[in-house]
């Protein structure tokens, strides 16, 4: 059992450093996908440390446990209602509560119904589709008469995309940033009340052992996408699979270099993969917005057949109240030199996809 423990232990120290290690392999990058689950073990292995016999050097190994401990806690703890923020209340010169629903649908998930029946019943005033291709699209048409308003791009690689909105599309867009068979879709609105505001989705592709062997062409694709973004002077919202967590270098970048809020901050983890698997699901499926975008509630819905759980958020749009201001972070002249080399980087890998993937 002492073994065990040590092994443990070790193993814990492992996958907490390779994430400090800034490098692009999916080897660096995908541990720190796990820091929740990662602080879970790690309270489990100090535990179980009191229930072995141990050694002359077992207070050692206790130390090292609360120092990873505490160095996770600091950066999750952002990410709970422990960590205060600013509360703000509607006012009247503020737009209508609005509504989006962002789901990945899972290219090869048949239920269609099921997410056609969870758009029917909570009445987003828009949602954004991933890995939809032509088969979603099919699916989804009966919605299109409460929904007459959409921007599709239609993939049978898993990058496919849709947008579907009651509001009016004043203009869309789709970007190709790092490779032409990754898009992200740019769609500029109008609510009924008169405010503007544009929504962003992104499907970057992630770092792992089945997919992309770097996170370059992930981290170039957000990072083009948040410089995009200060290109834009109307409120914003960006939404997607990030496939990235928002304590990752490359969101940190992509926030400070965007401008934009992370509302998971004070609010809650909002993990969305893997749906099926509780005790292994990551908050992946990422927001932000900018500082005249409030957020009322953000949250995680029903499995709909999916790997991923959709994320359900209300908000409103207030261009008077300027008490999100101390929420944005701005990027130095070192960060956005180095977004810029990422942005090359992203554009320069070969990703290697096939057009059409098919499923196995």
């Amino acid at each position: 059992m002492w073994i065990f423990y040590l092994v443990l232990t070790f193993l814990l120290l492992i996958l907490t450093i390779l994430p400090k290690i800034q490098h692009s392999h999916w080897i660096f990058r995908v541990p720190e996908f796990g820091k929740i689950q990662l602080t879970y073990f790690i309270v489990f292995t100090f535990i179980l440390g009191f229930l072995i016999d141990s050694s002359e050097n077992f207070w050692y190994y206790q130390a090292l446990l609360i120092a990873m401990f505490v160095h996770h806690g600091i950066t999750l703890i952002k990410y709970t209602p422990l960590y205060r923020v600013k509360k703000h209340i509607q006012q009247n010169q503020s737009s209508e509560k609005l509504h989006f629903i962002s789901a990945n649908v899972y290219q090869f998930n048949k239920e269609y119904d099921r997410f056609v029946q969870l758009i029917e019943k909570y009445e987003p005033e828009m949602f954004l589709t991933m890995e939809s291709n032509a088969d979603w699209e099919k699916a989804l048409r009966p919605l299109e008469k409460a929904y007459s308003h959409h921007h599709k791009v239609t993939l049978e690689n898993t990058y496919g995309m849709h947008f579907y909105s009651k509001m009016e599309i004043k203009d869309s867009k789709t970007h190709f940033f790092v490779a032409d068979d990754i898009p992200s879709i740019e769609v500029h609105l109008k609510t009924k009340d008169g405010f503007s505001f544009v929504f962003f989705g992104v499907h970057p592709p992630p770092p792992s052992p089945t997919e992309e062997e770097t996170s370059k062409e992930r981290d170039g694709d957000l990072l083009s996408t948040a410089k995009r973004v200060r290109e834009i002077h109307e409120p914003m919202i960006v939404v997607g699979d990030f496939n990235n967590v928002a304590w990752s270098k490359s969101s940190i970048l992509f926030r400070k270099t965007s401008h934009l809020i992370d509302p998971r901050i004070g609010r809650s983890f909002v993990s969305t993969f893997h749906a099926k698997y509780q005790l292994l699901r990551f908050p992946i499926d990422l927001m932000f917005h900018s500082e005249d975008i409030f957020i009322k509630n953000l949250k995680t819905l029903e499995n709909f057949g999916s790997d991923h759980l959709p994320v359900y958020c209300e908000f409103f749009i207030d261009h008077k109240n300027d008490g999100q201001e101390e929420r944005i972070d701005y990027a130095t002249q070192e960060e956005k030199a180095e977004a810029e080399e990422m942005i090359q980087d992203g554009k320069e890998e070969d990703g290697n996809r096939d057009a059409v993937v098919t499923e196995g």
